[in-house]
């Protein structure tokens, strides 16, 4: 994907997770079966996720190279960034510290919805300064994956959201059984 498909895709997957977290009553936001995140702390979790890629791509390209290094390989494709993704899942893979979402109250969700929208809007507007030879030539670091180029951090990013969304989806029918 080239940047434009990026943004596109990044607009359009995390719009279509915000509306469905929108069209949940009160009750299904804020309920999961034991163990598991409720729909709202799903979508907090994709906001702190999609915040901290927002937060470092408005860092300059030297702090990149300086702080992370440069990539010693191609990009991968988005294909192989998704299963690499959901090896490390299977592998027992899960999200740490800052990127587990704290227990929600339907009354959060307005102010997480207003830091969602924020975060994914400055993340395509960011990418609009990055050409396709630095998307491929930078790097950044995930917590899951590793150092991944910046490229391969828009193509978790596009489809982290998509991941989520399944789950909440899947819980959603798992539940009316």
């Amino acid at each position: 994907m080239n940047a434009a498909e990026l943004s596109f895709h990044l607009l359009q997957n995390h719009k279509a997770f915000e509306d469905y977290i929108g069209s949940l009553d009160e009750k299904l936001l804020v309920s999961a079966p034991e163990g598991k995140w409720t729909p709202a702390q799903h979508f907090d979790h994709i906001r702190r996720s999609t915040g901290a890629v927002t937060q470092a791509m408005r860092l300059p390209k030297f702090v990149f190279r300086f702080m992370f290094g440069l990539a010693n390989r191609p990009s991968r494709t988005f294909d192989a960034l998704v299963e690499k993704y959901q090896t490390k899942l299977k592998d027992g893979g899960k999200a740490g510290g800052r990127f587990v979402p704290e227990k929600i109250s339907s009354r959060q969700l307005a102010m997480i919805n207003k830091e969602y929208e924020k975060a994914i809007t400055g993340l395509v507007n960011k990418l609009k300064n990055w050409n396709e030879n630095d998307l491929d030539r930078y790097i950044l670091p995930h917590p899951l994956l590793g150092k991944l180029t910046i490229r391969e951090m828009m193509y978790f990013t596009i489809y982290h959201v998509v991941h989520h969304h399944h789950l909440c989806l899947k819980q959603s029918v798992d539940s009316t059984r």
